[in-house]
C-alpha cells in the first residue's frame, strides 16, 4: 500500500533564511553565480514575492461570504460576476497560470457583496494549485454558504507550463466548469449561464 504524503499543514515550515539559501542554490543550479550584483540580493526579493503570492495558504475562506445583505427587494434571479482576473501557479512545475473566473448563484434571501467573489478566487488562486480543483474550491466555498441553492463556477486560464515549455502552445486556454443546484440539474440553466459568459 502506497504511503500517503503528509498534509501541508503538518509540516515543519522551514525559516526564512533557509527558503533564502533554497533560491540561492537553485540560481545556482541554474548555471548563474547568485553572489553577482545583479543576484545577491533575489534570494531575499524571491521569499518576498513568494509571501504575496502564496498569500492564500494563510487565509480562511469561509468568513468572506459571512456578510449577506437581504435589503434586495426580494430579488432571487440569478446574479453573475464575470472576467474576474485572477494569477495563480501550477503545483506541478511552479510556473505561472492566469486567466479569468465567471460566478453565478442565486440568491437565498440575499446577495453577497460583489467584491467578496473576486476575493474568493485570490484565496484559492494564491496557492500551488491546480485548475481543475480551483474550480471545484470555488464551488464547494460557495455551495457551503449558500445551501445548496445553486452555483456555476467556470475558469479559463493560459498555463505557461505549457506555454513556456514542454508541449510549448502559447495562447492555449484551458476551460474548467463545475456546478451545483439547478445549474447542475437543468441543462437550460447551464446554456443560460453559459451564453451570459460570453455576453450574448
Amino acid at each position: 500500500m502506497k504511503a500517503k504524503a503528509p498534509k501541508a499543514e503538518t509540516l515543519l515550515r522551514p525559516s526564512r533564511e533557509e527558503a533564502e539559501a533554497a533560491v540561492k542554490t537553485l540560481l545556482a543550479w541554474a548555471g548563474d553565480n547568485p553572489d553577482r550584483e545583479g543576484l545577491r540580493d533575489t534570494p531575499a526579493r524571491v521569499v518576498k514575492a513568494y509571501e504575496e503570492i502564496f498569500a492564500g495558504y494563510k487565509q480562511d475562506p469561509s468568513p468572506i461570504l459571512d456578510t449577506v445583505f437581504e435589503e434586495v427587494e426580494g430579488y432571487g434571479e440569478m446574479v453573475l460576476v464575470r472576467d474576474i482576473p485572477f494569477f495563480s501557479h501550477c503545483e506541478h512545475h511552479m510556473a505561472p497560470f492566469f486567466g479569468k473566473a465567471h460566478i453565478a448563484y442565486y440568491p437565498d434571501g440575499g446577495v453577497f457583496g460583489l467584491s467578496k467573489l473576486g476575493r474568493l478566487v485570490d484565496v484559492y488562486a494564491r496557492r500551488l494549485q491546480t485548475q481543475e480543483a480551483m474550480t471545484a474550491q470555488i464551488l464547494a466555498a460557495l455551495d457551503a454558504r449558500l445551501h445548496s441553492r445553486g452555483a456555476a463556477v467556470l475558469v479559463e486560464a493560459e498555463h505557461m507550463c505549457m506555454s513556456m515549455r514542454g508541449v510549448r502552445k502559447p495562447g492555449a486556454l484551458t476551460v474548467t466548469m463545475q456546478f451545483s443546484g439547478p445549474f447542475k440539474t437543468d441543462p437550460a440553466e447551464q446554456a443560460r449561464f453559459l451564453s451570459l459568459v460570453r455576453g450574448r
